[in-house]
């Protein structure tokens, strides 16, 4: 990059925007590519659902998935803060694959468009396609991805997702809960995984680490130009304007928060808010001791990372 343009804003490690419109990406920009991971049996490829937009879609299927079998089908929404990483990122890819291996699931790894090219709602919108798209499958003359129609147990289907693909999984299923969709695909549960929501006013440990507030308020300032900043309802389920909890549409839902985490209190907030509701549901919380931020694609070899992944497939194979 040319050093003599000037910088607008710099989302250090990540990301600079220069005044010219430039963007210079610094992270999350890794790519591994689909196909069959020898160490878990796991097999991927890559679909496209809206080519006039680029969304696309990462499919795994276990090694299990051979005849007649039908799977419980997880659709996971990455994280990356709106703005980095892919389904195609190496981590996402490698993380996956063991929660596939693990939990013996179909799962639809959805690509959206990522700020700030695409501010949101580009995210939500591209994702809640990606959801219409994955529904039309469970019509009866089904879809057009072989994949989705012969291996996915439609009456077990599950939204989750990291960070702010936890966000989005929320949002969805609160929107599921009156519209049509709703009706074509029932959402069993949803897995939030350190789940990115914030606020204006600080909570928790975000009263005193100040440099870490100040941060996660620039990331969303990036992403999401609304007069509201990070009280607007997209980012802080509790604002005002925000939906009432207990619309969110399925049974049971799991949040997992990671001690260090600077969103750990707003994961355990919304678990709260969620158990005082009106929601008529089942929520389990989990907190990992001694981990930060998205720690099980950092390294999804270590215990916890394991530990987790075993626990995300004992709630999804719950019966």
């Amino acid at each position: 990059m040319d050093q003599s343009k000037e910088i607008a804003r710099d989302v250090f490690p990540f990301l600079r925007v220069y005044k010219d419109g430039t963007i210079e990406r610094l992270a999350g920009t890794e790519v591994s590519h689909a196909g069959l991971d020898p160490e878990t049996g796991v097999l991927s490829k890559d679909t496209v659902i809206v080519p006039e937009t680029g969304v696309s879609a990462r499919l795994y299927r276990p090694s299990s998935a051979k005849g007649n079998r039908k799977l419980p089908l997880v659709i996971y929404y990455h994280g990356g803060g709106f703005f980095i990483s892919s389904a195609s990122d190496p981590k996402y890819h490698n993380s996956l694959n063991r929660l596939v291996a693990e939990a013996n699931i179909f799962l639809v790894s959805v690509d959206y468009r990522r700020a700030p090219e695409n501010p949101l709602p580009a995210a939500y919108d591209d994702s809640w396609a990606a959801l219409q798209w994955v529904a039309a499958h469970a019509k009866e003359d089904g879809g057009s991805e072989a994949w989705l129609n012969d291996c996915v147990d439609f009456g077990r289907v599950f939204l989750a997702g990291d960070s702010c693909g936890a966000n989005m999984a929320h949002h969805f299923a609160l929107k599921l809960k009156d519209c049509e969709l709703g009706h074509q695909i029932n959402i069993q549960a949803i897995a939030m995984i350190f789940p990115y929501f914030w606020g204006k006013d600080p909570i928790g440990v975000e009263v005193t680490d100040q440099a870490r507030k100040s941060m996660v308020d620039n990331w969303w300032l990036l992403v999401c130009p609304s007069e509201k900043g990070c009280d607007d309802p997209l980012i802080n389920p509790f604002a005002d304007g925000s939906p009432s909890l207990e619309s969110v549409a399925c049974k049971r839902l799991l949040v997992i928060v990671a001690e260090k985490d600077i969103l750990r209190d707003r994961g355990r907030l919304y678990y709260e808010k969620m158990v005082n509701s009106e929601w008529q549901g089942t929520a389990e919380f989990m907190e990992i001791q001694g981990e930060d931020h998205v720690f099980h694609i950092q390294n999804p070899d270590c215990e916890n990372a394991k530990s987790m992944f075993k626990g995300l497939a004992s709630f999804i194979n719950q019966t």
